[in-house]
């Protein structure tokens, strides 16, 4: 017997996690500079951070001798002034994926079920799995690869004790009107937590905004998940946040490591807040950033689903050639130009690629390697020409 014999079946089953390509493997795989590379590939601000999380983050190195505040009174301060909250209501996270993971070891166990769409976060999966809950996946709707909600809770069972709903959805940028979410949880059985994903709610429009937040004083089973790596720009920083009912939060302190999110990441965090004009262009740029690259990968015979978030989903199915409908292949050819994007056939989306939106002159560069990428391809999967005469 092996020591790895030892871990679970269902430990051992996981698939883990692939995070995209760093820009620093890319240059020393193809012999590029760093500063030629460009990744539109992990949904980052193309930005960077806010100026005032900097300073604040730079403010806070001074004391990274001692350990960070254990419960975050600053952060949740500055959540509680911007939202209206309750400190109680609030659960800090080294980035939202720890508030996922804790959801996980504080509902779910053997024997119990959790619900979740078809192409939706892949952590959802592998923290069901990782506690040994089993996985209900409902198939998306064809549409827009979105979440089916009239599917998903004929899908709640009696095990059921997590339903997992993102909004919008990564990777398939799809969106969900907020009144329609609020039916469905008020159809949920009180015994079933409805963690709401908005990590990229700060790119909505502001009139598909509805007010989550205010929704955790109706639903006690309710809890909405949020991050500040992608629109505020501290993605490096890992924090992120959870609001819930009382009876939640202190299930989720239960399971929440001591000091989980670092000095650093609560400073910056509590300072992107009130950065209101970096949000603002944040979000100005993501909006002109979808329609060039929806309209330039149009030109090559590419479209894109519709999307709410920070990238666009591109179908590559209606191509000419069969290489071309690849998206593992067009990634890799495109690598060779310097450009990084993300295959997703891991969410089951093989003919698809997911590009985040970058400045436009990244957005712009993508756009240039494309013609040659798909020239490549298609040469590729061409028929060999019999030599004689």
């Amino acid at each position: 017997m092996q020591i790895s014999d030892q871990a679970p079946d269902y430990i051992r089953a996981i698939a883990p996690y692939q995070p995209g390509k760093p820009i620093a493997d890319i240059a020393r795989a193809y012999g590029f500079r760093e500063d030629q590379v460009v990744k539109l590939a992990s949904n980052e601000n193309p930005l960077g951070m806010s100026p005032k999380a900097q300073m604040a983050m730079q403010e806070a190195a001074r004391d990274l001798g001692r350990y960070p505040d254990g419960n975050g009174f600053d952060l949740k301060a500055a959540l509680v002034a911007r939202f209206g909250l309750q400190p109680e209501q609030i659960t800090l996270g080294n980035g939202s994926n720890d508030i996922l993971e804790m959801v996980a070891h504080a509902f779910l166990r053997p024997g119990t079920e959790s619900v979740m769409s078809a192409h939706a976060f892949a952590v959802y999966a592998l923290a069901s799995q990782a506690v040994g809950a089993r996985l209900v996946v409902v198939p998306a709707k064809p549409a827009d690869l979105g979440h089916d909600l009239e599917a998903m809770a004929k899908a709640v069972t009696p095990a059921t004790t997590v339903v997992w709903l993102a909004n919008p959805n990564n990777p398939t940028g799809s969106f969900i009107p907020g009144d329609q979410i609020h039916a469905f949880i008020r159809a949920m059985p009180a015994s079933v937590l409805v963690v709401l994903d908005e990590a990229y709610t700060e790119y909505l429009p502001p009139e598909d905004r509805y007010p989550a937040l205010d929704w955790v004083q109706e639903f006690p089973n309710l809890l909405v998940s949020r991050s500040f790596s992608k629109a505020y720009g501290l993605a490096g920083l890992r924090v992120g946040y959870g609001v819930a009912s009382t009876l939640v939060t202190d299930l989720l302190n239960r399971v929440r490591q001591p000091f989980n999110v670092n000095s650093l990441a609560q400073a910056a965090a509590a300072a992107a807040l009130s950065d209101h004009e970096f949000l603002d262009r944040s979000y100005a740029l993501n909006r002109a950033g979808i329609t060039q690259l929806t309209e330039g990968l149009a030109s090559f015979g590419i479209a894109c689903l519709p999307s709410w978030g920070n990238f666009v989903l591109a179908d590559l199915s209606q191509l000419p050639q069969p290489g071309q409908r690849s998206g593992q292949a067009l990634f890799e050819a495109l690598l060779a130009a310097g450009v990084i994007t993300r295959p997703v056939q891991g969410y089951g989306l093989p003919a698809h690629l997911r590009i985040s939106v970058g400045t436009r002159d990244e957005n712009a560069a993508l756009l240039r390697a494309m013609p040659q990428a798909l020239a490549r391809l298609a040469a590729s999967a061409a028929p060999a020409t019999r030599a004689g005469g």
